[in-house]
C-alpha cells in the first residue's frame, strides 16, 4: 500500500491543489525571472491520485504509479517546453550479470510524443522490479559544511525529497530492494536524482552497472541524415553528476556518466537510420563488478538536473552559478591567500604577520615549501600545530600543500596498467592507487595530519584522476572492475570528510559536489614565465574565459612573485617594490573579478610603500567583496588590442552591479560601451559612479542596456559602481 500519511500530513487535501496546479500550469511565471527575482512558490511533492506530482512553479515532473511507476511529464514552467516524449523505466540495474528495468511501462507504439490517455493501455514487464510505496522528507544536505571562511551569502535552499520504493516479482531477486530518489529545490529549475540498492539477504550481490536516470526526450533538430556524434545534443535540459575527472578544469570536458543515445524504437523519427541522439541515460562505464555485501547499501552518482530556457552561453553559465550557490554553498566561501614559498618556520611566522598587516586571511605552504603532510611523527604534528595556533591568535587560516597522483611508489602500490600487468599506465604515467596500501595509508595520513594540528586548508595536487588498475591485491579494491569506483569512493569520502571540519580545499578536478571548493580558471604552466605584459592579458582572458560556468569563488589564479619554471626577471614581480604598478594591475584584475589568485613567493611585501599598496588594495576588495564575488557578465574578452572587461551583477545587493574596464594599449582611448543592466534587476534608473566620483543617472533603454561613455588613460584600468 502507498503511504500517503506523510503527504496528508504535510498538505493540504489533493483536491485544493487542484485548483492551484490548474492556474499555475496554465499561466507560470511568464516574465518572472528566477535569475533576477525569487518564484514565491515552495517545492512541494503532491499525491494526485493516480499520479505523484513534483512541482515548484519552475519544474514539474509527473510519474503514473500504475500498474508500474513511469514519468510521463516532465515540463519547464518558464518556457512551457515539454521534455519527455516517450516513456522509460525509472532506472536500470545489471545484476549478477543480468539488466532489471526498475519502474516504467511498456507498449507505446508512437515515440514521437506521449498523449496522457495512452497510459491506460500500457503494461509493466514480467521481470521488471515494481513500485511499491513512497515516502516524503525535508531535503538533507549532501554533508554537513562547516564553514569557516568568508561566504557570499546565497539564502537557505528548502525543498523536499521523494523517495519511491521498488522490489522485484523474481525470487532470486527478494533480497534486493531499489529506491529511486528525487530531490526538488525551492526557487530552481532543477531535480536531483539518484537510486540507492539494499542488500538485505545472506549472500552478497555483484551489481555490474547502475542507470540512475533513462529519458527519451524530445529531440531539437531534424536531421535526415547524420550521426549522433555531430547531431546537437538536448539543450533543454542541463546534465552534471558527482562522477568527474580529467584535469581539465571543466565539467563537461570532465564528465563521466552523461550518454546521449539513438532509440530504433522510435520508428517516425526524421533520421533514416535512427541515429538522433535522443535517448539519455545516466551511468559511469567503469563501475563494474561491486560487490554489496549483506546489510550494505549502494548510492548511485547524484545526476542533476538543471532545465534550461535559452541557447545563450551568458544565461546558461549563470544558471548553472545559482545552481552552485545553492546546492555546493560550501563553494561560495573565498578567503583571501597567499602561497608561500618557505624553507623555515620562522618564514611561515613572518608570513602570517605580513597578512596580518595587509589584511589577507590566509597562508598556503606552496609546493616547495618544507611542509610535510604525510610525516605522522609527534615531532612534525607538534611543530605544525604550533604554527597552527600561531596563525590562529592572529586570525589567519593556515594550510598547505600535498601531491597524490603524479608521483611514482613502487611496484606493489602503483596502479597496474591492465593491457600489460605491469605499473604504469595512469593518467599520470605512473601513479598510485589510492585502493593500494600507500594509498589508504596517504588517506589516513593526511585525516591524522588536519585533526591533530588544526590546519585550515588543504590543496590538494593530483587528486584521484579516474585511473583504472590491474592489480587483485590492493585491499581498497577486487579488481580491475570496481578499481575506479572503489578509488573514486576513497577521495570522495576523504573531502567529505575534510569539509564537515572546516577544511577548505583546492584541488585541480572537479569534485565540487563531494565537497571541495575551488579550481584553477585553467592555465598554462609556462605562460608565468613569460613578461608581466604578456601575463597580465592572459590573465584576464583566463578570468573571462574561466567564470562562464563558474563562480568567482570556484576558481583561483596564479601570480609568480619569484621565478616559476623559467623565465628571467621580466616575468616575475621580485623586488616586489621595483614593480609595484604591474604588482597592483596583477592584483586589481584578481580581486576585481572576485577571484582569488596564488601569489606564490615568500612575502608579499618588502618595503612599506609596497605594504601600503598591498593594505590598500585589499581594503579596497574587502570594501566592494559581496558585489565581486557575484555572477559575471562578460563584457569584451582581452585581446591586447583595445579595451577589455567584465561586470559583476546581483540584484539583491545595494550595489548592484560593478564594472572593470582596462585598456591595454600605450595611448588612451575613449570609447562608448554598452552595460546590460537586466541581471542587475535595474529596470528604470541606474546610478553610476566611477570610482569615488559623483553617482549620475542613467536611463535603461528598453534592452535594459545603458550606453557610457568612458576614457581610459594607457595601460591602466577603472571600475564603475551601480546602484
Amino acid at each position: 500500500m502507498r503511504n500517503r500519511l506523510v503527504i496528508l500530513a504535510a498538505m493540504l487535501s489533493i483536491t485544493m491543489f487542484r485548483p492551484l496546479l490548474a492556474q499555475q500550469e496554465a499561466y507560470p511565471f511568464v516574465g518572472v525571472d528566477w535569475l533576477v527575482r525569487p518564484v514565491p512558490v515552495k517545492a512541494r511533492v503532491i499525491d494526485a491520485g493516480k499520479d505523484i506530482i513534483l512541482y515548484n512553479g519552475l519544474v514539474k515532473r509527473v510519474f503514473r504509479i500504475s500498474p508500474n511507476l513511469a514519468c510521463y511529464d516532465y515540463t519547464n514552467l518558464a518556457n512551457g517546453q515539454q521534455l519527455v516524449r516517450a516513456v522509460q523505466p525509472e532506472a536500470r540495474v545489471i545484476l549478477e550479470g543480468k539488466a532489471y528495468n526498475v519502474g516504467g511501462l511498456h507498449g507505446q507504439q508512437e515515440k514521437a510524443y506521449l498523449q496522457p490517455s495512452w497510459l491506460d493501455t500500457l503494461k509493466k514487464g514480467e521481470e521488471d522490479f515494481y513500485f511499491s510505496d513512497y515516502t516524503i522528507q525535508p531535503l538533507k544536505p549532501v554533508l554537513n559544511w562547516k564553514r569557516t571562511a568568508w561566504a557570499l551569502e546565497a539564502g537557505a535552499t528548502g525543498g523536499q525529497e521523494l523517495i519511491l520504493n521498488f522490489v522485484s516479482p523474481l525470487k532470486e531477486l527478494e533480497n534486493v530492494e531499489v529506491q529511486v530518489h528525487y530531490a526538488i529545490y525551492d526557487g530552481l529549475p532543477l531535480i536531483v536524482k539518484w537510486v540507492t540498492i539494499d542488500n538485505i539477504g545472506q549472500d552478497p550481490i555483484r551489481i555490474d552497472r547502475v542507470v540512475n536516470e533513462v529519458l527519451a526526450l524530445v529531440e531539437e533538430e531534424s536531421a535526415v541524415v547524420g550521426s549522433p556524434d555531430v547531431m546537437k545534443k538536448q539543450h533543454g535540459i542541463y546534465v552534471e553528476t558527482n562522477y568527474a575527472f580529467n584535469n581539465a578544469m571543466r565539467y563537461d570536458i570532465s564528465d563521466q556518466t552523461t550518454h546521449w543515445k539513438t532509440d530504433s524504437s522510435y520508428t517516425s523519427q526524421v533520421n533514416y537510420n535512427y541515429q538522433t541522439p535522443c535517448l539519455l541515460e545516466v551511468y559511469p562505464e567503469k563501475a563494474q563488478g561491486i560487490l554489496l555485501q549483506p546489510g550494505e547499501s549502494f548510492r548511485s552518482v547524484r545526476t542533476h538536473e538543471l532545465l534550461m530556457d535559452s541557447y545563450d552561453r551568458e544565461r546558461r553559465g549563470m544558471m548553472i552559478r545559482k545552481m552552485y550557490r545553492a546546492i555546493a554553498p560550501w563553494t561560495n566561501q573565498n578567503p583571501i591567500f597567499m602561497h608561500l614559498v618557505s624553507k623555515t618556520d620562522e618564514e611561515v611566522r613572518q608570513a602570517i604577520d605580513q597578512c596580518v598587516a595587509t589584511g589577507y586571511e590566509a597562508v598556503i605552504l606552496s609546493f616547495g615549501s618544507h611542509l610535510n603532510m604525510e610525516d605522522s611523527s609527534a615531532s612534525n604534528i607538534a611543530r605544525w600545530k604550533a604554527l597552527a595556533d600561531y596563525a590562529h591568535a592572529k586570525k589567519i587560516l593556515l594550510g598547505g600543500y600535498s601531491l597524490f597522483s603524479s608521483r611514482r611508489i613502487s611496484d606493489e602500490d602503483d596502479v597496474v596498467d591492465p593491457a600489460t600487468g605491469k605499473p604504469g599506465g595512469a593518467f599520470f604515467g605512473h601513479a598510485p592507487c589510492f585502493g593500494s596500501k600507500w594509498g589508504l595509508a596517504y588517506r589516513d595520513k593526511i585525516k591524522y595530519f588536519f585533526a591533530r594540528t588544526g590546519f585550515d586548508i588543504w590543496e590538494n595536487d593530483g587528486p584521484y584522476p579516474g585511473d583504472v588498475c590491474g592489480s587483485t591485491t590492493h585491499p581498497g579494491h577486487h579488481g580491475l572492475e570496481d578499481s575506479q569506483w572503489r578509488q573514486m569512493e576513497i577521495q570522495k569520502e576523504l573531502y567529505r570528510w575534510l569539509n564537515e571540519r572546516g577544511v577548505y580545499i583546492n584541488a585541480p578536478d572537479w569534485y565540487f559536489l563531494d565537497g571541495t571548493h575551488k579550481i584553477a580558471l585553467g592555465y598554462r604552466e609556462v605562460n608565468f614565465s613569460l613578461s608581466r605584459e604578456q601575463q597580465k592579458v592572459l590573465n584576464r582572458q583566463n578570468i573571462y574565459d574561466g567564470t562562464f560556468e563558474k563562480t568567482p569563488s570556484m576558481g583561483w589564479g596564479f601570480v609568480p612573485l619569484t621565478r616559476y619554471q623559467g623565465g628571467g626577471p621580466e616575468a616575475i614581480l621580485e623586488p616586489l617594490s621595483e614593480h609595484l604598478k604591474d604588482y597592483e594591475q596583477l592584483m586589481m584584475q584578481y580581486y576585481g573579478a572576485g577571484i582569488q589568485a596564488c601569489y606564490r613567493g615568500p612575502r608579499l611585501y618588502d618595503t612599506e610603500a609596497t605594504r601600503k599598496l598591498v593594505a590598500n588594495t585589499i581594503s579596497w576588495y574587502k570594501r566592494y567583496r559581496d558585489i565581486l564575488n557575484s555572477d559575471i557578465i562578460h563584457l569584451r574578452r582581452a585581446d591586447g588590442r583595445d579595451w577589455d572587461g567584465w561586470m559583476h551583477v546581483n540584484p539583491a545587493l545595494k550595489q548592484k552591479g560593478l564594472v572593470m574596464l582596462f585598456n591595454p594599449t600605450a595611448t588612451a582611448i575613449t570609447r562608448t560601451i554598452t552595460l546590460p543592466l537586466y541581471y542587475t534587476g535595474i529596470s528604470v534608473k541606474a546610478m553610476i559612479r566611477e570610482k569615488d566620483g559623483q553617482p549620475m543617472p542613467h536611463i535603461l533603454d528598453r534592452n535594459n542596456d545603458v550606453k557610457l561613455t568612458i576614457t581610459l588613460p594607457p595601460d591602466t584600468y577603472t571600475w564603475l559602481v551601480i546602484e
